[in-house]
């Protein structure tokens, strides 16, 4: 412990003297075979110094081989059998941890860390961490039980919602899904994956769930069992965050499979929304009340409008028609006016020029 506190001492004093960054990094870090691991290095960014160049260094044999650097050109991968599995963070200043990927035997080694700033006046300034690197084929950890909504177990009906498994190990970890029967029967399987989904979910898919999991090495682990709810349109819901009910069971693993279970390969994480049964019709919204009002005043509206206009029409027509009717009326009057009047007048010329003629005849 006192050695703890010197070496913490001193880098203080160390950089309070130079004023340089200071790298961090763990001794060692092992990861699983056929797994991922993180390797740490990191350091605190000081006013003036600039980063000039990462590099990630591995030890092959008795000299250091460079895998990785980083510099103003870019990042530069120098080894092939590392490409493709292996990142290099840049994200946040002064983390440059090294994420190595599907990690087999050989990649066990020391990885050193060397990173070069540009100080204020000018000059470089270089700083390394070597950490040594192991791998282990681990076997596979008790597997924690989550779900993919901020409703915890308990959720409402109609809502699509995942129960996923979750272990650590070597991969790959096979995983499998049961749900506990009543009467103390066996459970049934009803999943060989890692995520059960529900879409939707019913009230019948209300129970109590675990599943095991199983790694390239080591015995098989189940997890806790959880109680899942479902309720029903007309049950009442609150929306909150609850811890899993779990109970502790003997497994009794049964190798039979319930087809009506959907399940998918991939993990689905899905906010649903709550959908309204039967029982819960909800009002119409006022803005919806006052559309549907104004529309029906605008029919009845248009419909007195249209009967209005072809009353007035009618109207008009018949008046025309009268008016004709009137006007040729009085024109065929007229007309045998003038025709007695023409037949009186000849009448009386003809009357006229006989008396003429008889007057003529007695002279």
């Amino acid at each position: 412990m006192e050695f703890l506190l010197d070496l913490m001492l001193l880098s203080q004093l160390t950089v309070i003297t130079c004023g340089c960054p200071i790298l961090q990094a763990p001794e060692n870090v092992t990861g699983p075979w056929k797994g991922d691991v993180n390797i740490p290095c990191t350091y605190g960014p000081q006013k003036g110094y600039t980063q000039v160049m990462v590099r990630w260094l591995v030890q092959r044999d008795s000299d250091p081989v460079t895998i990785f650097q980083r510099d103003s050109s870019g990042d530069h991968i120098q080894q092939a059998k590392y490409r493709g599995r292996l990142h290099v963070s840049q994200e946040v200043p002064g983390v440059v941890s090294l994420q190595l990927n599907s990690l087999e035997m050989d990649d066990r080694s020391h990885y050193t860390c060397e990173i070069t700033w540009q100080n204020p006046d000018g000059n470089q300034v270089m700083r390394d961490k070597t950490i040594e690197l192991r791998i282990q084929k681990l076997p596979v950890s008790k597997p924690t039980v989550t779900t993919g909504s901020g409703y915890g177990f308990t959720v409402p009906q109609g809502m699509r919602i995942s129960l996923q498994c979750l272990a650590w190990g070597s991969p790959p970890i096979s995983y499998v899904w049961y749900k506990e029967q009543t009467n103390d029967q066996e459970p049934i399987k009803v999943a060989d994956l890692s995520t059960l989904l529900f879409k939707p979910a019913v009230v019948a898919d209300s129970g109590f769930y675990f599943c095991t999991a199983k790694g390239r090495v080591g015995s098989e682990q189940r997890s806790n069992i959880v109680k899942f709810v479902v309720k029903g349109s007309l049950e009442p819901f609150e929306t909150k965050n609850e811890a899993p009910t779990t109970i502790k069971s003997p497994l009794k693993a049964t190798s039979t499979l319930n087809p009506s279970w959907d399940w998918t390969t991939k993990t689905d994480v899905y906010f649903g929304e709550t959908i309204a049964g039967p029982g819960k019709g909800r009002g119409l919204p006022m803005f919806a009340i006052i559309l549907i009002t104004s529309l029906c005043c605008m029919v009845v509206i248009t419909m007195t409008y249209i009967i209005l206009c072809r009353k007035t029409s009618q109207q008009k027509h018949v008046y025309e028609v009268n008016r004709v009717h009137a006007r040729e009326g009085s024109n065929s009057e007229e007309t045998m006016r003038v025709a007695i009047f023409t037949t009186v007048c000849s009448s009386d010329k003809q009357a006229s020029l006989a008396l003429g003629n008889d007057y003529s005849d007695e002279s």
